[in-house]
């Protein structure tokens, strides 16, 4: 009966690596994120607030909006909240 032919064993895994030069990772935050994310959150909240203590009388920070100041606000939280998924 005959014989199979061998086959010729794959360069391992490891020895690749050596020979190539390593490629450096790059680990963190991009330098935005961070600022923008916590901008984001105070600002939201402070429009907020702002909008809750002055509804009444001004209905500031714009008043043709009205209740729609509430979204704006809840909507800057909402993007912080974005920005902190990406956060490492």
């Amino acid at each position: 009966m005959p014989e199979s032919r061998s086959r010729k064993k794959k360069a391992k895994a490891t020895e690749v690596e050596e020979n190539s030069t390593p490629t450096p990772v790059r680990v963190g935050n991009p330098a935005w994120l961070v600022p923008t994310m916590l901008t984001l959150f105070v600002v939201g909240a402070l429009w907020v607030v702002v909008y809750y203590l002055t509804s009444s009388r001004w209905g500031l920070p714009i008043p043709p909006l009205r209740d729609w100041n509430l979204a704006i606000g809840f909507g800057m939280i909402l993007a912080g909240l974005g920005l902190a998924t990406r956060w490492q």
